[in-house]
């Protein structure tokens, strides 16, 4: 279900949205600025987005072999909110084309909640 094909000559190959899902996750959970990859606040979500999160923070939707992605972040306390999201945004997107080969057109960024850091220094 709702699974792109990548043909080629030698048979088909089917990567799940769950697959999707999880190296968007990984990619931005790696950017400096994002505390975590969540949705433990999509009660204040309204609209489309409140149906493509159902409690997961990353949703991917599929056209064919043409993904948009839509990830739930919160981001530490002091970081540029719109150059930490461009930058998950360019690693999400890379990341989901180099390791799959299908097209990423949009990767649409909620931020919805800031993480301070604690008194040791650390960042959590």
């Amino acid at each position: 279900m709702g699974e792109p094909n990548l043909k080629d000559t030698i048979g088909n190959l089917k990567v799940s949205e769950e697959v999707l899902a999880t190296i968007a996750k990984m990619a931005a959970g790696e950017v400096k600025g994002v505390a975590q990859v969540t949705c433990e606040n999509s009660a204040n979500i309204k609209g489309l987005w409140a149906k493509a999160i159902h409690r997961n923070p990353v949703g991917i939707e599929l056209n064919g072999d043409i993904a948009t992605v839509n990830i739930c972040l919160d981001l530490y306390q002091g970081v540029s909110i719109p150059d930490v999201s461009l930058a998950v945004q360019n690693s999400v997107k890379s990341a989901i084309q180099s390791m799959t080969g299908i097209t990423v057109s949009k990767v649409n960024i909620v931020v919805q909640g800031i993480a301070f850091e604690s008194e040791s220094g650390e960042e959590h």
